[in-house]
């Protein structure tokens, strides 16, 4: 078995070996690490992150959700004017997709639509490394550039690692939503080699498709230091309908297809001096468990660490039982039958029951709730009408938002929380529960914590909360990495020419078709076109006037309300060769003053412009369908308003 020791035994001896190397070759400040132990060397050098991390011996992971910079207006440098990315070790970054024919992991600017093949080829490149983030809202001070070739998330993640190292982001692949194909990747050997050398070539090597100017090879290189794998559910149909499932071979292709991304991994970081990590969202559910192999042994030899299921227990997919989604222990008065009472305990003891470490396994926990209406009762298991009200689907709702809510509950014996108004009841994490759930981890030898999703707590204080307990006293189990220098300094992306936005010849402003030209005169860009998309920094021509592209935009008419482009002179006169300086310091992918954080308290009085099936609506816009006013939110297209509770669409009211 591949233990936490063992692994950990590996990984200082090969960092170790790298230093003495390296050492060897007259690097200084190497010998200096050299002559400590192999363990102190990791943790005093300090140049290229590596390995495994820990705060006071204890992952603190945070999954960031890719569409969450829309609608919910959170970007990654919130997590550094909070505070909280001091308190994270690292991100999981969701979600990562499969291509439905080559089997690889891909980067699209495609929306998912309803049914079962509604995932199939989407992908969002723009909040990715396309949305551009001004000075004023992003993680270094530093606006972003219309032609540097990383902008968006990635960008973001990358400045984040700079004034914060401890934090290791991993690129999470699958999720609820992009688990259909795992199944049919994993089933051959070829299969497995595909998908594993795709992922590593675009996320860790970085080599990122050219969309609308942004991307190239290597212009996301050493963002990433690991690959976390979401699959929702091998060898069981508990998943999305219309995920691809083999009941009877998933379990070892599951195992096969760790093995493969182990195998992958460490021969790259054997050519980078590097060590990636690799680690998966764990089940609660024991038939999941089981029909996926999750608690066999043998993958912990290719796994750094898993994150156990630490909600979702219970929700509105049963509308007329409240209960809780998150306890601890289970609650004998749950009324239903013994194979659905769960409760993170016994879901534990399946993984460690079977000699898993657990310092290798982290407990899942929750900064949203799930919730119900017309309840009859504070207590739990009391009858509902269906699922509460949520800002973004039915019965989900944000830490945030419900904190303050009716009257709040904890039950010690099932270490649970819950909130009641007379009407919603919703089950959630609070600091007490996390309190509580701090001294269980501590309890058990667990590896630490996750969290999903970081935009429902943006002051982090339940982070704060947990590590009140997990950051002080004895130090948990698991040996922090550190950093080593890179044995090959020639390639490393941040200063090989080749990839140096500044000097990428790839890049070249006077080559890139988007680039707005420097002389006054007739209008000598070309005119705005309904059809095009086009990417922050884009110049155009409309009714006589110039207009360059804030952010990405496709069918916004030039000079009407609300749009996303910034006026840059009339045709007879000189246009800047820079970004705008008028860019909104708001989410730029969001319509400036006028896009709602919560739905409206009152009903608008002018309707928005009616639903175009063609059009490409970004977070944020309205739209009107049958005299009634929706607010798009994420990045969709083709997707009809009103026509799913679980859709890219937020009911607004009659208009």
């Amino acid at each position: 078995m591949r233990t936490t020791t063992t692994r950990g035994t590996a990984r200082w001896a090969r960092v170790g070996a790298l230093a003495t190397s390296l050492a060897l070759a007259g690097t200084a400040a190497v010998t200096s690490v050299a002559s400590a132990s192999t363990e102190q060397a990791v943790q005093t050098a300090a140049t290229v992150e590596t390995g495994d991390s820990a705060i006071n011996g204890y992952r603190s992971v945070g999954y960031f959700a890719q569409w969450g910079v829309y609608g919910r207006d959170f970007q990654i440098p919130d997590l550094h004017t909070s505070g909280s990315a001091d308190k994270l070790t690292h991100i999981n970054y969701s979600f990562a997709n499969i291509h439905p024919t080559t089997g690889k992991c891909f980067i699209a600017n495609k929306a998912v639509t309803e049914g079962p093949n509604g995932a199939d080829g989407a992908g969002d490149a723009w909040a990715d490394y396309g949305m551009t983030y001004t000075a004023a809202n992003s993680v270094s001070g530093v606006a972003d550039t219309w032609d540097q070739p990383l902008a968006g998330s990635f960008n973001q993640l990358k400045q984040l690692k700079e004034k914060h190292p401890q934090i290791r982001p991993m690129i999470s692949i699958g999720g609820w939503t992009f688990s259909k194909y795992f199944s049919k990747v994993a089933a051959t050997d070829q299969g497995r080699k595909t998908l594993v050398s795709s992922c590593i070539d675009v996320y860790l090597k970085g080599n990122l498709p050219v969309i609308d100017g942004r991307g190239g090879p290597g212009a996301a290189a050493g963002i990433f230091d690991g690959i976390d794998i979401d699959w929702e559910w091998p060898g069981t149909n508990n998943g999305l309908e219309g995920n691809i499932v083999d009941e009877a071979n998933d379990k070892e292709n599951y195992r096969l297809l760790l093995k493969e991304f182990r195998e992958q991994l460490d021969a790259y970081g054997a050519e980078t001096g590097k060590d990636y990590l690799l680690s998966a969202y764990l089940p609660a559910n024991q038939e999941d468990i089981e029909a996926g192999g999750w608690n066999d042994p043998r993958i912990w030899n290719y796994l750094d660490y898993g994150n156990l299921q630490g909600y979702d227990l219970h929700g509105a997919w049963d509308p007329d039982l409240t209960g809780h989604q998150g306890n601890v222990y289970k609650d004998p008065n749950d009324p239903r039958e013994p194979s659905r009472q769960f409760n993170i305990d016994e879901s534990l003891s399946l993984y460690l029951d079977a000699g898993i470490d657990p310092a290798q396994i982290g407990l899942g926990l929750a900064m949203f709730g799930r919730g119900w209406k017309g309840a009859d009762q504070a207590e739990p298991w009391g009858t509902a009408t269906g699922a509460g009200p949520g800002t973004w689907e039915p019965g989900n709702e944000d830490y945030d938002k419900l904190k303050n809510l009716g009257q709040g509950y904890y039950d010690p014996e099932t270490i649970s929380s819950w909130r009641y108004d007379g009407n919603q009841w919703w089950s959630f994490d609070d600091t007490k529960s996390i309190t509580a759930k701090a001294d269980y981890i501590r309890s058990k030898g667990l590896g630490g914590g996750m969290w999903w999703d970081l935009s429902g707590n943006r002051d982090g204080s339940l982070i704060d909360t947990l590590f009140s307990k997990l950051g002080t006293g004895a130090a948990g189990p698991v040996v922090g990495g550190g950093t080593v220098p890179d044995p090959d300094p020639t390639t490393d992306p941040t200063t090989d020419p080749t990839t140096d936005p500044t000097t990428d010849p790839t890049t070249d402003p006077t080559t890139d078709p988007t680039t707005t030209p420097t002389t006054p005169g007739d209008c000598t860009v070309a005119a705005w076109d309904s059809s095009k998309a086009y990417s922050g920094g884009a110049a155009v021509s409309y009714n006589g006037k110039k207009y360059t592209a804030k952010w990405w935009t496709q069918g916004d008419v030039p000079g009407s309300a609300g749009a996303p482009w910034a006026e840059a002179g009339s045709c007879g006169t000189s246009t800047p060769t820079t970004t705008p300086t008028t860019t909104p310091t708001a989410t730029p992918t969001a319509t400036p003053t006028t896009t709602p954080t919560t739905t409206p308290t009152t009903t608008p009085t002018t309707c928005a412009a009616a639903w175009d099936a063609s059009k490409v609506y970004t977070g944020g816009q309205k739209v009107t369908v049958n005299g009634v006013q929706y607010e798009a939110k994420w990045w969709n297209t083709n997707d009809k308003p009103g026509a799913s509770t679980w859709g890219p669409w937020k009911e607004l009211g009659a208009c």
